[in-house]
This record gives structure tokens, sequence and C-alpha cells, in this order.
């Protein structure tokens, strides 16, 4: 199951306290003191995992409690340090604070915060030894730890989002190409959730791509579930609007085009800057030639004929898709 936000609270441990302790051995009556310092409490960590692909563990498990430090010892022996707790989330996870602020976004992998530090171990008495107070019976206590209520946000990190209404054919080019296996069906939003392929070029050079659920006019304002699932496509380095040139469609495909656009801008003005290329999917259906006929008169730029079902034009697409990403990385 796909979860891509979460609300957690996390608390470190606190800091053992430091040690009044006097050394008391045969023949050294007066040894002096001999307090150890406390052991620092266990920070929280969240940690960026490249074999993560959503939130729901944080959903399933929502606090998350480091042990505290360990309280120091006579002989000058420190009280043991508590383990850190670490929460291991999807690369392209944002992280929140109460206010809206943001603490980290963790788009590499391996890549962590710690987003509630431990406290600090006291001084045992030893420390507080001089030349004229000798017989100190002072320590410090532990420092305490940190709570917080944290938000999670993912993004998924994409070179390709697909971009297309309900029943586009996403999915379907999506399994074609990939090993991804979505939901797949002839009915409206038969995606529920965001889908991660990875196609294999070759010579070392592979692109991931995002399977978006369908977008629906009006959905930056909420409808559908396209304002759910809009933010995915931020992260996304080139956009691929899958047009359906099947007949009858009710809307022609230059007015399809135009929706997806328009609400990908007025969710996001970044959305409008990305480079995009244009798939007329379908062809392999009858009357659909006429239909991009019409298409390309009313288009000036490029426009790639494929069958998502048959897989004509596709190879051609997806070298395509890699010299744009290539012109980008030359950028």
């Amino acid at each position: 199951m796909f979860k891509d936000e979460a609300q957690i609270t996390v608390q470190s441990g606190d800091g053992g306290n430091g040690c009044v302790s006097f050394l008391r051995e045969k023949f050294m009556e007066k040894g002096g003191p001999d307090g150890g310092d406390g052991g620092r409490g266990g920070d929280v960590i969240i940690r960026a995992a490249h074999n993560c692909s959503t939130l729901l563990d944080l959903i399933r498990k929502r606090s998350y409690v480091a042990s505290n430090g360990k309280q120091g010892q006579g002989k000058n022996k420190s009280g043991r340090s508590a383990s850190n707790v670490i929460i291991r989330v999807p690369m392209g996870t944002i992280i929140r604070n109460e206010d809206g602020e943001i603490v980290a976004d963790l788009k590499e992998n391996e890549e962590e915060v710690v987003v509630a530090k431990g406290g600090y171990g006291g001084r045992g008495n030893s420390h507080f030894a001089t030349s004229t107070h000798q017989t100190p019976r002072d320590a410090e206590d532990g420092a305490p730890g940190e709570e917080h209520k944290l938000f999670l946000e993912l993004k998924l990190i994409a070179d390709v989002g697909l971009v297309g209404f309900p029943n586009a054919g996403k999915s379907t080019f999506l399994s074609r190409v990939s090993a991804a296996r979505p939901k797949i069906g002839s009915y409206p939003f038969t995606t529920l959730q965001p889908n991660l392929g990875i196609v294999d070029l070759g010579d070392e050079f592979r692109l991931i791509i995002a399977d978006i659920p369908g977008i629906l006019e009006g959905a930056h304002k909420g409808v559908g579930l396209g304002d759910k699932f809009l933010r995915h496509i931020e992260r996304t380095r080139i956009l691929l609007y899958m047009v359906d040139m099947t007949p009858e469609q009710g809307k022609s495909p230059l007015e399809t085009w135009q929706i997806l656009q328009n609400e990908l801008e007025s969710y996001s003005p970044i959305l409008a800057k990305k480079t995009f290329l244009i798939a007329a999917n379908k062809m392999d259906i009858t009357g659909t030639d006429e239909v991009l006929e019409e298409f390309q008169k009313e288009f000036s730029g490029q426009i790639h004929s494929i069958s998502g079902v048959s897989g004509k034009g596709v190879p051609k697409l997806l070298q395509s898709l890699a010299q744009a990403l290539k012109e980008i990385e030359e950028d």
C-alpha cells in the first residue's frame, strides 16, 4: 500500500546523571572523588533508503522514543550511552516541524538528519575537585532529551513523470517498458497510487518513470485524485503527456493537452517550465490516424505516435526521452 504522508512524534533520550563517589580502598582512606560521567541519551535519526518506497510503516507506528543514557559510577566509570533510533524513509521525503518549516529534504540514499538530539550526560564529582575543595559532593544531572512532532511528505524522485487523463494508457505503457505491474482496467482511475518503473536502455543508462494517477480538469482545486498526487510530478525531471487518440473522446487531443498543462501550471508554476514530450497513445485502434493528423495540424511541436498495447513507436519514444534527459544534464 502506497502512503505519501505521515505524522509522527519523536523523543530522544535523557542524558545519564553524573555520579558522586569517593575512592575507598585499603590503605587509601581518602582517595578523593571518583564519580564518573553519565552516558549520552540516544538520538532519533531519519535516514533515506533506496529500498524504501512508502511511509506506511510510519503510519502504523507513530511514536519513536530513544533510550536514556546510564548513570555514571564510581572509579571514574562513565555510564553507557544509549543507542540511536533510526527511522528509514524513501528518498524524496520532506520533513517539517509543527510550524511547517522544512527540517530536511532527503533526496539521496543514506542521507540522514538528527531530528531529536539526545541529552548530554552529567559530569561526575571528579570534575569538581580543586585544591581548596578536595571532597566535592556535587555532580550534574543529565540533560533532558528533545520531543518533537513532525510531518513527513513524500515526493517521488523520477526522471520522467507520466501525465494524462484517466484511461489514457499510462499504466499500460509503464508495464510494457519496465518490470512494474500497475493495476490496469478499462475504467477510470485504475491507478489509485503512483507507481515507479525502471527502464534499462543499455550502456549503463536507465530511466526511472513515475506513473501518476489520472488528472481531471480542476485537479489543482481538489477535483478527482489529481491534487493528492500532483506533488509527485514536481520531482520529475521531464514530463511525458499521454494523450488518448481514440475517436469520440469528447475533447480534441489539443484540448486535452491544454487542460493537462493548465492543471500543472495552476498547481505549481515550476511544472509549466519543465521539459516535456507528447505521446499520442492507442494508435492501434481504428480511426486514430485521422485524429492524429488533425492534432499535428493544430500542434506545432513533435508528437510521438505510440501504442502501449502493441509497442508500436515505444522504442523511439524511449530514445527521445533519454536524449531529452542528456540535454538537461549538459545544460
